[in-house]
């Protein structure tokens, strides 16, 4: 006998049934995408029952009647072009659809965004923009009744594929998924149509997007293992590898400044970013430590909306959906942060995927997350899966379909509060400004390089954040961010230090530290209460901009040197105007009569320039010089700008494109070499300097690149894969420059080349026996994470570390320690910390054979000097270990150099000021030596002339 209590839940199928079946009589449903689907889905467990049922719609183009496939089909991907047709095919035949772009890539390519909603919805975009525009501001709202707003308003859910090129999945799922949306008669899909506004960016990294489909095409498509070691496609964008989800502070990628414009045109309330990399799928909520100052609202609606998915796809019988155990929430710089920095809410899958549209075995005994088994039943874990299962691109196109439903449902059914909540958050931040300190930040006018004050100002302006400055009274000229503003949070966050706790149980899952004035060089103060009369103040309404000054009088313009990030570039548009034009550098501090104070040493002296070429030079670098009649005297050498390369691998080019993406906004010409150069020689009668950016592996890794075995594996364009070849091209990828190029490099450093080398590529030209002084230093028990850290300069005289104070703060990462014996510690030019190395304490005690040694006493001092941080901002476990250590070395090698950094100062376009110590290093090449004058070996000239 049934349970009588059985029978409401029977009837509300029944009538739930008797509905979609009335739904469904205008649209039957398309049976043939509905067998395709059971067909490439290869176990019923991973066939969540919300991906079914697609209807067969008369009027509306169906992806399997588009491309004559489902998407998900075994073998096919289509490139942007394609994808983009679809889109537009759907607004020529549906009103509930519209596709805009929104941005171009460094390619070339467009990035569109898709908007959908009811009918009524696409004619009332602009009112609803508008409307949330006024929440996402509640100093607009003033005296409105903010119910009536929020009723009169829809909230807009942003969806981001395609962000991680080899992440397959989202970029043909969304295609499904849009049709869907306009086309299903279901009840749940009506409400998500009727009560959201749902945005799609497609493919946000249309290159990466490309290459990897022509890869895919060209190489990946037969392989029978997922773990057989082929190489990935070398490039996504044109600089920005994995990185693409690390420019959220920068904003310096136009796939960023495409999510950024999203944001704020749309102001979605929430923020949806796919991604493909664990088993099965992961719903973001982080294992924390979460970000200091992120608003407690948004930590709860990370938690009610992950576990509403994980319910509804654990009631569909999904297998290997879980929360919490991979990622912190700490680091604001990801893609999907911009919505948690501007009060919306960031959230991200990773669905499990293969790379692209083939079907593997996957071994997932070994993987673990927050130290559990990824097959363990846990309390974040309902449903785990087997130890292996056999993947299809289809499963991943369904998990990660049924999940974006389920948070859609979510968003529709509760979308009033969820608004509120976007309100209220804008609320907490001005009352936060108003009440807690500090109450705003200062950024004086007297800065060492005032371009990058100009630049932090900008920078602050990018992420919404009102900066004024000073028009009069005795503060004129500096900025002012007053933290009574929606974003105060973010302001706070990115001009104070991270706090990040030492006894975090997980380690970060990226850079823990960002705090903005560090990285410029910048003066940031912080003031609890405002000095500044509001009648001076004025809120900028375009960038600031630095223009330089003039004094003086005389044919002689000199730089009073503080290691400013414009000085290289200008120099090279100052020689590309005026081959005669003449820069002398000062190796020494010295009075110069017409000179307002002493000279540092660095300081340039610049000759032969016209008075217009200097106007321009000062206005468009930001250069403040001053004219004088003097000649300088004492140690100086003249200025003779190097012909660069910048050295990329085939198997890692993510750091060097941050690089060639620093030089080229910069302004520094380059040429971009790979193993073929290095194979062929005569490298130093083509360069004066070549930089080999960080790269991750060992020397056998930078000798021998990928495994020959695999090869020849061109990389060129052809007309069946016209997206390779680009930014770089070769015949065959694989065999790296051999121990024959190798030892090309080495012999241009003898003939008196430069080579830099940043963070691991140290260790691996080490370790390569180009600059055999040094060697690993051991480091028991450190754990640094990138964070702000204090250095001490060694050798005050060294041309790398003009224009710097004598202590100062860098930005320094996880990387290999390196140390030279201590005879040949006037190689080490900078220090980490402010103490010395063990071994370098001079030793005070008896001795042994010289009875008549007294031992040397400490001079009294009434009170301890106070010591000096290493952490700044961030966190470093058992900073002992690494006090006293390198962090630049200038390594002879023959007649030229290698300049070896432990750390890398072109990270990301984040850390600017510690990149002038590679301007040093570019600007003085053959004069590297401390203290005096060096003549470049001869070979191909003493270099170039600003071509």
């Amino acid at each position: 006998m049934k349970c009588p209590r059985s029978l409401p839940l029977i009837l509300l199928i029944g009538l739930a049934v008797t509905s979609f079946k009335t739904a469904l009589r205008a649209q039957s449903i398309d049976e043939t995408y509905n067998q395709k689907i059971r067909e490439y889905t290869t176990d019923p467990k991973f066939l969540p029952s919300s991906v079914l049922n697609l209807v067969d719609d008369p009027k509306i183009t169906s992806p399997r009647k588009h491309f004559g496939q489902i998407i998900g089909t075994p073998g096919i991907l289509h490139h942007t072009k394609e994808i983009y047709a679809y889109y537009q095919k759907l607004t020529q035949l549906s009103p509930n659809i519209t596709m805009q772009q929104v941005g171009t890539s460094e390619e070339g390519r467009p990035i569109h965004l898709i908007a959908i909603g009811s009918e009524d919805a696409m004619k009332r975009l602009d009112h609803y923009k508008k409307q949330l525009a006024t929440l996402a501001d509640p100093r607009k709202v003033g005296s409105q009744d903010v119910s009536k707003i929020i009723g009169d308003s829809k909230l807009v859910y942003y969806l981001n594929g395609g962000l991680h090129s080899p992440e397959m999945g989202s970029p043909e799922m969304l295609m499904e998924l849009a049709y869907r949306l306009i086309t299903g008669p279901s009840e749940e899909i009506k409400a998500v149509r009727d009560n959201i506004i749902v945005l799609i960016n497609p493919v946000s990294e249309p290159d990466g997007w490309d290459k990897q489909v022509d890869w895919y095409n060209r190489y990946s498509k037969n392989r029978k293992e997922f773990d057989d070691g082929f190489p990935r496609v070398p490039y996504w964008g044109k600089y920005t590898y994995h990185d693409n989800n690390r420019d959220g502070l920068q904003v310096s990628q136009e796939l960023t400044k495409a999510i950024f414009k999203i944001y704020y045109d749309w102001h979605p309330t929430a923020m949806l970013d796919l991604h493909e990399s664990v088993p099965l799928l992961y719903i973001s909520t982080g294992t924390g430590p979460y970000n200091e100052t992120i608003d407690p609202i948004t930590i709860g609606e990370w938690q009610i909306m992950a576990n509403h998915e994980i319910t509804s796809l654990a009631a569909q019988g999904l297998p290997g959906v879980f929360d919490w155990a991979f990622y912190d929430g700490w680091y604001p710089g990801y893609a999907l942060w911009i919505a948690n920095n501007h009060n919306s809410i960031g959230r991200f899958y990773e669905t499990f995927g293969n790379g692209g549209a083939t079907t593997y075995l996957r071994d997932l005994s070994n993987q673990k997350y927050a130290g559990d088994p990824a097959t363990s039943k846990e309390w974040y874990r309902p449903n785990p899966p087997t130890e292996k299962v056999y993947w299809s691109y289809r499963n991943g196109i369904n998990y990660m379909q049924a999940g974006v439903l389920a948070a859609l449902s979510y968003a529709a059914d509760n979308s009033k509060q969820l608004l509120k909540n976007f309100y209220q958050k804008g609320v907490n931040n001005i009352r936060k400004g108003m009440e807690e300190s500090p109450r705003a930040f200062v950024i004086p006018k007297s800065q060492r390089d005032p371009v990058m004050a100009t630049y932090l100002v900008n920078q602050l302006r990018a992420q919404g954040i009102e900066v004024h400055k000073a028009e009069t009274g005795t503060n004129q000229g500096d900025y002012v961010v007053l933290l009574n503003q929606p974003y105060r949070n973010l302001a706070v966050s990115l001009l104070t230090k991270q706090n990040y706790p030492k006894e975090a149980k997980f380690p970060p899952y990226d850079d823990i530290a960002w705090t903005l004035g560090y990285l410029y060089g910048v003066e940031v103060k912080a003031e609890d209460s405002v000095k500044y009369v509001m009648n001076d103040l004025k809120m900028l309404q375009a960038d600031a901009k630095y223009a330089g000054s003039l004094a003086g009088e005389g044919a002689n313009y000199v730089l009073h040197y503080k290691a400013q990030n414009t000085v290289l570039p200008a120099l090279y548009w100052l020689k590309a105007q005026n081959k005669n034009a003449k820069v002398v550098v000062l190796d020494e501090k010295l009075a110069l009569s017409g000179i307002r104070d002493t000279l540092s040493a660095g300081s340039l002296v610049i000759k032969g320039a016209t008075a217009d070429q200097v106007k321009k030079m000062m206005a468009q670098f930001g250069l403040d010089l001053q004219q004088t009649a003097a000649n300088p005297t004492g140690k100086q050498h003249e200025v003779s700008l190097p012909r660069v390369a910048i050295y990329h691998s085939w198997f890692n080019t993510q750091d060097e494109g941050w690089a060639r993406f620093t030089f080229d906004q910069r302004g520094i010409p380059y040429t971009s070499i790979n193993k073929d150069h290095l194979k062929a020689g005569e490298l130093r009668k083509k360069f004066d300097v070549i930089l080999i950016p960080r790269m991750r592996g060992t020397a056998s890794n930078f000798i021998h690149e990928l495994d020959k075995k695999f090869g020849p594996l061109p990389y060129t364009k052809t007309a069946e894969f016209p997206s390779h070849g680009f930014p770089d091209a070769t015949a065959d990828m694989t065999g790296g420059p051999g121990f024959d190029g190798v030892n090309h490099l080495k012999l241009f450093v003898e003939a008196g080349g430069v080579l830099v080398t940043l963070d691991n590529t140290s260790s691996m030209i080490a370790e390569a026996g180009i600059a055999r002084e040094l060697r690993p230093a051991e480091v028991p028990g450190l754990f640094h994470p990138g964070s702000v850290v204090q250095v001490k300069v060694r050798k005050a005289d060294s041309p790398v570390l003009y224009g710097f104070p004598e202590t100062f703060p860098i930005f320094r990462g996880i990387a290999p320690l390196l140390q030279t014996d201590k005879y040949d510690r006037d190689m080490m030019l900078l220090q980490y910390g402010t103490k010395p190395l063990k071994d370098e304490v001079e030793y005070k005690g008896p001795i042994m054979g010289m009875p008549n040694r007294k031992p040397v006493k400490e001079p009294e001092t009434k009170t301890a000097p106070k010591e000096t941080p290493y952490v700044i901002s961030g966190m470093v476990r058992n900073e002992q270990v690494i006090i006293g250590h390198g962090t630049v070395f200038n390594v002879p090698v023959g007649s030229g150099r290698v300049i070896a950094f432990t750390f890398d100062p072109l990270h990301r376009y984040l850390n600017h000021h510690d990149a002038p110590m590679v301007w040093n290093t570019l600007i003085n090449w053959n004069h590297l030596q401390s203290g005096t004058a060096e003549t470049a070996a001869a070979g191909a000239g003493n270099g170039a002339t600003g071509k």
